[in-house]
């Protein structure tokens, strides 16, 4: 009896064996395809607007943009949920309607974060049009700063002790780059004004903060997809972009068109941004926290390369440490919190029902010898 026992969980313990290795490779792969997008992402969105902001001729209105990135992502969420109920339109529709018009009360919730994330994105290209590019990669880092103490006061979270360090060195090395840009001699090359790019990267920190955490809440607190979410997050964003539009480019629009300035590279970031946050949502489902952190990391490194052959950005000791600190604290911030806890659990092989196998084999043992 004890001998068919240990033949069960020997074979148990080798067809999962069996299972893993072939499941390995694909989530490997996916992991690291996720891991490159993002990073092309993160690094190719700030690099390209500030490219097209700084190129001769009629410039865009940011204030369009905006609204096409709107536009652009309920359009796409419209399609996911199109292929989620197989191209039936009738019952895409029914259940638009019923989500967002007859639910009405659930879809005001949503009014707060798309004003915020509008107000956002219109300033990140303020932001970016007066900071180098790589300097403000390091310092839209202080976002995770804010996020936590959002999530701390809203949704009541707790932080290790490894974060909280992690978000001192974050802070510590944000002051650096300050300190290394404080001079504001980049800024007057590019004709940029380095006060109005940092009051707009840091109230886009407190703004993307949060909005996220108050997102998070209500995706918590509801049944609704990600997908559904964001076509109320995009009509509300629409909407509230194009009033900022008629309000801050309301004249310029009427004499040149909504259009003005477009290019092919400006449809470009118009993309990029509009499917950036999209893209998030579907490559986490295959990365973890801490390739979060790494596609953060290579981001700003790709970010200050890349400034160095495009805008002539200089990089000195100041900018290496603080950008050095702010890396090191995105990772430190992304890794487990009990991550040595894990490591002692996974250490001892588990059977299906959770009991430890090295006990499951002593009591066969014991078993043994009974008999």
């Amino acid at each position: 009896m004890a001998d068919g026992k240990r033949n069960l969980v020997t074979e148990d313990r080798t067809t999962r064996r069996g299972h893993a290795e072939k499941e390995v490779p694909v989530n490997h792969k996916l992991k690291y395809i996720s891991l490159a997008v993002l990073v092309v992402q993160n690094a190719s969105l700030i690099l390209s607007i500030q490219y097209v902001r700084t190129l001769p001729g009629e410039r865009f209105l940011a204030t369009s943009a905006v609204v096409m990135a709107e536009v652009l992502k309920v359009l796409a969420c419209l399609v996911i949920i199109l292929l989620q109920k197989r191209f039936n339109v009738k019952k895409t529709v029914l259940f638009l309607v019923d989500t967002i018009l007859f639910q009405y009360k659930d879809t005001l919730k949503l009014a707060v974060p798309s004003l915020i994330y509008t107000l956002q994105n219109n300033l990140q290209y303020i932001a970016v049009s007066n900071l180098p590019a790589a300097t403000y990669q390091v310092t839209y880092q202080l976002k995770i700063l804010t996020t936590a103490l959002f999530s701390v006061l809203m949704l009541k979270k707790s932080l290790s002790k490894v974060q909280w360090l992690s978000l001192l060195l974050l802070f510590i090395g944000v002051a650096v780059v300050q300190v290394q840009q404080g001079d504001g001699k980049e800024a007057e090359k590019a004709n940029q004004n380095y006060t109005i790019g940092l009051a707009a990267v840091v109230v886009s920190c407190l703004s993307s903060g949060f909005a996220g955490v108050y997102f998070e809440k209500i995706l918590k607190g509801s049944s609704a997809s990600v997908w559904v979410r964001n076509v109320q997050l995009g009509i509300f964003g629409t909407a509230l972009g194009t009033l900022a539009l008629c309000w801050n480019d309301g004249a310029a629009v009427a004499r040149h068109g909504f259009f003005v300035g477009y290019t092919s590279m400006v449809w470009c970031v118009i993309f990029n941004q509009a499917f950036g946050g999209l893209l998030v949502a579907v490559v986490v489902k295959y990365a973890d926290n801490i390739l979060k952190g790494f596609a953060t990391s290579f981001s700003i490194i790709i970010s200050t390369v890349m400034s160095i052959y495009l805008f002539a950005f200089r990089v000195d000791l100041l900018f290496t440490a603080g950008a050095g600190l702010v890396i090191g604290a995105v990772y430190m911030y992304s890794l487990p919190k009990s991550s040595a806890n894990l490591n002692s659990s996974s250490a001892t092989p588990r059977t299906e029902d959770g009991t430890k196998m090295e006990a499951f084999q002593t009591k066969c043992d014991r078993k043994q010898k009974g008999s």
